[in-house]
């Protein structure tokens, strides 16, 4: 055992030239969350009904609100990988696989970059990409494997 180097430790791998490759790049995957500054807006929101919550009886059901509101933000999301695109709402959600999807819908608002996003199904039906909007629409093109054009690549 003289001489001998000890195998390398952790997922490197030795090539056939003696260099050490890099572990393979897991599949590209992009998750579109709320802001989680929203659970701060919340929080605060919380303290800030705390007088009038205690002021009569049933009042603390107000307490409610800002709970919704944290539940909300940390539950729902949109979760693209190259096969799927998976909306989770605050109770159930769906998957649904890019072949399903015929093209996207921008909603209309005051700020274009803001705008949010649909997925028109080959049913016709729509389905609403929660957290993502128009400006997220590249990152959505790059993982969905050129199932949806990229529309910076005009510029």
């Amino acid at each position: 055992m003289v001489g001998r180097t000890p195998a390398p430790a952790g997922p490197d791998r030795r090539c056939d030239d003696g260099g050490v490759s890099a572990p393979p790049e897991p599949p590209p995957r992009a998750v579109f969350r709320v802001s989680p500054l929203v659970v701060l807006v919340a929080l605060t929101l919380a303290v800030c009904v705390t007088p009038v919550a205690w002021a009569a009886p049933y009042l603390w059901l107000i307490y409610l609100v800002p709970i919704g509101i944290v539940v909300w933000t940390l539950r729902v999301r949109t979760v693209a990988d190259p096969e799927t695109v998976v909306v989770r709402r605050v109770i159930g959600g769906r998957e649904v696989p890019w072949s399903e999807i015929a093209k996207v819908h921008l909603g209309r608002a005051r700020n274009p970059a803001s705008a949010r996003v649909s997925a028109v199904l080959n049913d016709g039906s729509e389905l609403a990409l929660p957290a993502v909007h128009v400006r997220d629409l590249p990152r959505l093109a790059a993982v969905s494997g050129g199932r949806l054009p990229d529309p910076a690549a005009g510029e």
